[in-house]
């Protein structure tokens, strides 16, 4: 692949200044007080299922959808891949860079919106989407980016939770028919695509930070075919 991913101006090895942001403010806006809310959100281990699934993959590529504080990036990094992670929130990234400093690890952090970010189309050998927010759109827009960022060969992970409990999620402010979900990634794959997993599974779940109390996975592994 020849596509240089670290062109355009959302992409640096260190956080996008505020002015470099493309997406929603709404959104920008409403991560930030998450994060800001506590000096850790997430546990700083990487995300289980990512271990597992990746275990197998020969590092390439990596995008890296929705990084939070980057213990994902700065592990795949860690492991020989060339990670590109992406993340609405300014605060997750200032911190996700300090961890990749204190670890060594090299990563261009994207300050953007997935369907906003305008990365290079079928650029990655993996696409990583761990327990994604991605807003649902009538056009599909995040489901569809996801796709195209995948090179011919590569592996689309999209990891869930399973059994959420639509009425609590929604008294704690968050309303999952508002956000994608497997089943909408699923419905788009054509003959393009090879799924080589499709389940739910017992949870990885590391110690502490936030989402720890969920116990299973919807996992979906798919391999673009050309």
């Amino acid at each position: 692949m020849t596509d240089d991913i670290t062109a355009g101006p959302t992409t640096s090895d260190a956080p996008s200044p505020a002015g470099a942001y493309l997406g929603d403010p709404a959104a920008r806006a409403e991560w930030d007080k998450r994060y800001a809310e506590r000096d850790r959100l997430w546990s700083g281990r990487p995300n289980g299922a990512l271990v597992a699934e990746v275990a197998g993959l020969t590092p390439g590529r990596v995008l890296d959808v929705g990084c939070g504080e980057g213990a994902d990036a700065v592990w795949l990094a860690g492991g020989g891949w060339e990670v590109t992670a992406l993340e609405v929130s300014g605060v997750a990234l200032e911190r996700a860079a300090g961890h990749a400093r204190d670890a060594g690890a090299e990563v261009r952090w994207v300050h953007a919106g997935l369907a906003e970010a305008g990365l290079p189309p079928a650029s990655f050998d993996l696409v990583s989407a761990q327990y994604p927010a991605l807003p649902r759109t009538a056009g599909a827009l995040a489901e569809r980016a996801l796709l195209a960022a995948v090179a011919p060969g590569g592996v689309l992970l999209f990891v869930h939770h399973a059994g959420v409990d639509a009425h609590q999620a929604r008294e704690d402010g968050f309303d999952p028919a508002d956000f994608v979900w497997p089943s909408m990634v699923l419905a788009l794959l054509d003959d393009d695509w090879e799924v080589e997993a499709h389940e739910q599974r017992a949870r990885v779940a590391p110690e502490g930070g936030a989402g720890a109390h969920h116990a299973e996975d919807l996992v979906v592994r798919a391999r673009r075919l050309r």
